[in-house]
């Protein structure tokens, strides 16, 4: 008997209510997230030390964190028709033993080629296993609780990015930083063991359909051309081979449009784009994802190059964003019940946005207190934030979609982050050649979070677009009512 099957037969046997429990099964899902997150930031603290024992210059490893993103931009377009075809609850579990492999061949890289097929191979784990993760909850809990779920399923995940900048400015300081890769091994054992033993079987609602081989090329040669060439952009390593990459990326992904509008069930679904939520929740968070992605990679570098921090006390400072986050996401829900989901990212988009135009201001002599404090306010702001995208972008998709969406919106979300670190790595390399000198400065810096800021508050436009009683089912608003297309 096939372990697929053996899950079905212990839900026949062992009947479970139709929705269990949501905090359980929100836990559980946070356990992995909570290692993906401390990984992330444990590596952005770790950085400049790393550069300097691969030899290369700090914006290089730029693509030690882009590598990661690109194996999740280009595999999370199939985690839906993977955990379809094998079983959301196996590939789940799965995912967390490829992720944990990742992490140990992480730890025993000595050059930065090396450390980017290990960083490729982790993000395959990482590619199903936040995706799934979240499906997990699409599928298991009411949407009368699904922003609590969301909230439960965030704090401990928040957890990871509050443990991980104090943990690796520790081990980078006082130990070495491969030990940082080797948190993850009894973390993952335990998600595994939580997803085998609490997890029900989750049927899935989609038909079973081919697997879109075609799109999956057009897509994984699209994206990872783009990414690859922006980032060698960036690195300023050879222009006409990154413009080749670049050309070669955008005629896969122009492929890829055409595909998709002649298949009946392409491997990611444009169509759900007509979905007025699902549409202005991909447009503007993917705005708003570009400036937060940039922020783990600015941040560490201007407090350890530009202020000439050690790595603990910029681990302290970085602390604070995940601190931020932590203590807003018990108030989302209410605060989106008592504003909407329209009107608070409205105010809260210019607010995030502005928060981190504040970092350009910064000064090495400023009060630690006081930069710990601004800097919490951008981690409240943007978690406010997301927690919105992330809740109403699904309130308008049908249940047999919502694998499709799942997978649509996360490859986006992952595929913006990937372009906030490589638009973080060229800003700074234009700035330093505009300014004629080899190492960071402070003003290349100001210039870089001044840059994403501009490019966060675009998102405005598209906020102003949502109904006004956008999400009012999920968040309980009762405010004013419109058509749902007027805003």
């Amino acid at each position: 008997m096939s372990l697929h099957t053996e899950e079905k037969a212990n839900a026949t046997a062992l009947p479970t209510p139709a929705f269990p429990d949501y905090r359980v099964i929100s836990l559980i899902v946070a356990c992995a997230i909570f290692m993906e997150q401390m990984d992330a930031t444990v590596l952005a603290t770790a950085l400049p030390t790393m550069a300097r024992d691969f030899h290369v210059r700090a914006p290089a490893m730029s693509i030690a964190m882009t590598s990661y993103l690109l194996a999740l931009a280009v595999l999370i377009p199939i985690s839906g028709k993977v955990a379809d075809r094998f079983g959301t609850k196996r590939v789940f579990s799965g995912s967390i033993i490829v992720f944990v492999l990742g992490s140990i061949l992480c730890s025993l890289t000595h050059s930065l080629p090396l450390m980017v097929a290990a960083r490729l191979l982790q993000g395959a784990g990482g590619a199903m296993m936040a995706p799934i993760g979240r499906l997990v909850l699409l599928s298991a809990v009411e949407r009368k609780h699904f922003v609590s779920a969301m909230s439960w399923t965030l704090v401990p995940a928040f957890l990871g990015p509050l443990i991980g900048p104090p943990l690796g400015g520790f081990i980078v300081q006082y130990l070495d930083w491969r030990w940082i890769f080797y948190i993850n091994v009894p973390i993952g054992m335990l998600g595994f063991w939580l997803v085998r033993r609490f997890i029900p079987y989750i049927p899935s609602a989609a038909r079973p359909s081919r697997f879109d081989l075609g799109g999956f090329a057009l897509c994984s040669v699209g994206l990872g051309c783009l990414l690859f060439g922006f980032e060698e952009v960036g690195q300023s390593a050879n222009l006409p081979h990154a413009l080749s990459l670049m050309t070669v990326g955008a005629a896969a992904c122009m492929g890829y449009l055409w595909h998709a509008r002649h298949r009946s069930d392409p491997l990611i679904d444009l169509s759900l784009l007509r979905i007025d939520s699902f549409r202005l929740s991909v447009i503007s968070g993917a705005l708003m994802r570009i400036t937060q992605g940039a922020q783990p990679f600015l941040l560490p570098l201007m407090f350890q190059i530009g202020f000439g921090m050690s790595a603990v006390r910029s681990g302290q400072l970085i602390l604070a964003t995940s601190l931020g986050a932590l203590l807003i996401r018990s108030a989302t829900p209410a605060l989106l019940k008592r504003t909407g989901f329209r009107r608070g990212m409205v105010i809260n988009g210019v607010l995030s946005s502005m928060s981190y135009a504040v970092c350009a201001f910064f000064q090495p002599d400023w009060p630690f207190a006081l930069m710990f404090v601004l800097l919490m306010v951008c981690g409240a702001s943007m978690s406010f934030q997301f927690g919105a995208y992330n809740t109403v972008a699904y309130e308008a998709v049908p249940a047999e979609r919502m694998s499709a969406a799942n997978s649509f919106y996360t490859t986006l979300q992952q595929l913006m982050l990937s372009v906030g670190v490589c638009s973080g790595a060229m800003i700074l390399k234009l700035s330093m050649a505009t300014e004629h000198h080899s190492q960071l400065g402070q003003r290349d810096f100001a210039i870089a979070f001044l840059v994403v800021t501009l490019i966060s508050l675009c998102a405005t436009r598209w906020h102003l677009k949502f109904a006004h009683d956008a999400g009012s089912e999920m968040s309980g608003h009762r405010g004013r009512r419109t058509a749902r297309g007027s805003a």
